[in-house]
């Protein structure tokens, strides 16, 4: 895809990113239909709404290419160009009237992902990347924060419902571990949010155990281009499918990974 065609194509779907936000804003005020999933997790009608209106959006767009989404799977040929989209990442928060979710889109050529978009309308943020071309967050270039020390450093972590006993457990292992080595442990769980904030600086870095493909593809490259690091626990690049994600600054990520194994 020429470089232009790849920023129109940027422009378009972000304009589907925020319309499903204005849609899922606008839902968030009246009483939700919340479904029960598997363990605790949910999906809630604007779940549903807004996927529809980005699915539907993107197969004018873009007819040839196949869609991976959080709740209406995978549709179209695995050989073909394909999005992949959360249109709705932290919906337990978003049912609870919280502000911290988003919607995501990450397209994807041969492997690569060369458009990535975080819509987060509530928490006031927009992150966009084009290989070769962009990777801003609310407008600006995305970069990393400057933070050198464990010691000084915010992080997030993922811990949800839907963890068995043992990931549980795993996961509060390192949060009782990096308590007191942290300035400080948040747990939000909008992993395409949190990647994003990173990438912004904001966050020094986002500890995701389980990372599930659709909310965190979009935002791994982001974060790379902003000059940070996404690896496995063993330090390793880490790939959509992986499911560990441990998302730095790139200056304090030999000493995150460090703490990790040692819990």
């Amino acid at each position: 895809m020429t470089q232009p065609r790849l920023l129109a194509l940027l422009d378009q779907s972000e304009e589907l990113a925020r319309r499903a936000g204005e849609v899922l804003v606008q839902m968030q005020g009246a009483e939700l239909d919340v479904t029960r999933k598997e363990l605790n997790d949910v999906v809630t009608a604007a779940d549903l709404a807004s996927e529809r209106l980005v699915i539907d959006g993107l197969r004018a767009l873009t007819p040839e290419a196949a869609i991976l989404s959080e709740e209406a799977g995978f549709s179209g040929s695995g050989q073909a160009p394909r999005w992949i989209i959360d249109p709705l990442d932290g919906t337990v928060n978003y049912a609870a009237g919280l502000p911290w979710f988003s919607v995501t889109l990450a397209y994807q050529e041969e492997g690569r992902t060369l458009i990535g978009l975080t819509h987060a309308p509530r928490a006031g943020l927009s992150a966009r990347f084009a290989e070769g071309g962009e990777a801003t967050v609310d407008g600006r270039p995305a970069r990393v924060s400057a933070t050198r020390r464990l010691s000084d450093a915010v992080v997030s972590i993922c811990l949800t419902s839907h963890y068995t006993a043992a990931e549980a457990n795993r996961t509060s292992d390192v949060i009782r571990r990096l308590a007191g080595l942290c300035r400080g442990v948040r747990v939000i769980v909008s992993g395409g949010l949190e990647m994003s904030l990173v990438a912004a600086g904001r966050l020094d870095a986002f500890i995701g155990l389980k990372a599930d493909i659709v909310s965190h593809a979009a935002a791994m490259p982001l974060v790379r281009a902003a000059g940070g690091k996404v690896t496995t626990v063993e330090g390793l690049d880490s790939r959509d499918e992986d499911l560990e994600k441990i998302v730095t600054n790139g200056l304090i990520h030999d000493e995150l990974l460090a703490a990790i194994r040692s819990a």
